[in-house]
């Protein structure tokens, strides 16, 4: 997943860019209002996060822009300002949510998590499954049949997005805009070899299959009669 991260303060960015990085966050930064609109325009995002002080274009006009512009993306709002009516004046802007500075990294993170959830249409619950296989999108804990499974990152994201997908046929090309953010590369097995670790993990262990290969097509997360 791609994020944007529009702030001036670069020590606080460098530390929000590296939690997120680890985290299996795609971010494109933006020290300015005027370079965070361009990158907004220019990219789409899953998350887009704004300072409210910021040089060029402050935070408030940035978002109002982009709303006026139809960008539909979670915006989360990161202020020094603790005042009732700045937060009212960012949620009114156009903002889903606003986390006063400083904040707690892992809060940042499960606010990060929530929003994107909620765009793209979570129920309220963060827990997910097919088949035995449960999934909990907050802690990013994975059971199969009770037995604990673990992901790393990249491997984790191309789950959710089959998760997201249960029992449609994704392409190669969706998948690698969706989970690598990038266009495809009619050249590159990325897919195939990540796929082919999922199912190391998720399915060889177990009896009935949850990923399955359509020839031509994609794959497609199912459970078979």
């Amino acid at each position: 997943m791609k994020l944007l991260l529009v702030e001036d303060d670069v020590k606080l960015a460098q530390f929000v860019i590296k939690g997120l990085k680890e985290s299996g966050f795609e971010v494109d930064h933006a020290t300015n209002g005027r370079e965070g609109r361009d990158f907004a325009f220019e990219n789409r995002y899953d998350l887009c996060i704004f300072d409210i002080m910021l040089p060029g274009l402050d935070g408030i006009s940035l978002i109002e822009e982009l709303r006026r512009c139809k960008i539909t993306a979670p915006f989360l709002i990161l202020s020094a300002k603790q005042s009732v009516d700045a937060r009212v004046q960012g949620l009114q802007a156009g903002s889903d949510d606003f986390l006063v500075k400083p904040f707690s990294f892992t809060e940042l993170l499960a606010r990060i998590h929530a929003l994107i959830r909620r765009a793209q249409g979570y129920s309220e619950t963060s827990s997910v499954g097919l088949g035995g296989l449960h999934v909990d999108l907050s802690t990013r804990e994975i059971t199969r049949d009770s037995v604990p499974i673990d992901l790393q990152n990249r491997e984790f994201e191309l789950l959710a997005y089959l998760l997201r997908n249960v029992g449609r046929v994704v392409s190669k090309t969706m998948i690698i805009e969706h989970v690598w953010n990038f266009n495809f590369d009619p050249h590159t097995n990325i897919v195939e070899a990540r796929i082919s670790k999922l199912r190391e993990k998720i399915d060889k262990p177990f009896e009935k299959k949850l990923i399955h290969t359509i020839r031509g097509a994609g794959y497609v997360l199912r459970e078979e009669p």
